[in-house]
């Protein structure tokens, strides 16, 4: 340790800023089974952007997912879930995002976090939403309350939100590696990670 009047203050501050600005890997799930979901492009533009100070990776198989049973809860899992399950398990953090439908959430996605609800991996996780569409505040209430039944760590005060409805995937992209939208995105996961690491 650094000698000096002040050095045991200039370590703890080194090793907290060496704790915050570490590598994080972050799951992203698309709360979308489509092929050319919006949501699933623009969690694909944020990994993008992230790189390469984190490793996101983008779950957008919701719908590959069984219907959720008590009585499939066994070992072993469905093949499916397992990967899931293990994604999850690995990650520093968890980022969703997810249209609307019927006011409410999506069945897959719901049917996903289903999968979640009786197990270790999600409760102590970091989760923050993000959304691309000016519309949608039903959906994300209701994952507001979800998420934060299912996980001690669901952030509602970390939120990024994009208006990118009738964007093609390549738009979406485009619109967000501008200034702006980089620094949006960068400022995200700069707070998510501090959030996770903490």
């Amino acid at each position: 340790m650094p000698e000096g009047p002040h050095s045991a203050t200039a370590f703890v501050e080194a090793e907290a800023s060496a704790l915050y600005c570490g590598r994080m890997d972050f799951l992203a799930i698309s709360g979308s089974a489509r092929r050319l979901s919006t949501n699933t492009a623009m969690l694909r533009a944020v990994a993008d952007i992230g790189r390469p100070d984190h490793v996101i990776s983008v779950f957008d198989r919701v719908g590959d997912l069984p219907v959720f049973s008590p009585d499939l809860e066994t070992d072993p899992l469905p093949d499916a879930v397992q990967i899931f399950v293990d994604q999850i398990q690995g990650c520093d953090g968890l980022i969703i995002s997810s249209p609307e439908y019927v006011r409410a959430i999506p069945g897959g996605l719901k049917n996903a976090i289903d999968w979640l609800v009786s197990r270790d991996e999600i409760i102590h996780k970091p989760i923050a939403l993000m959304h691309s569409s000016h519309r949608g505040d039903d959906v994300l209430a209701q994952l507001r309350i979800v998420l934060a039944t299912v996980s001690t760590r669901f952030s509602s005060d970390l939120f990024l939100r994009f208006e990118l409805m009738k964007k093609s995937p390549a738009e979406i992209a485009e619109h967000l590696d501008l200034p702006e939208g980089r620094r949006e995105v960068e400022n995200f996961l700069r707070r998510f990670a501090e959030f996770c690491a903490t």
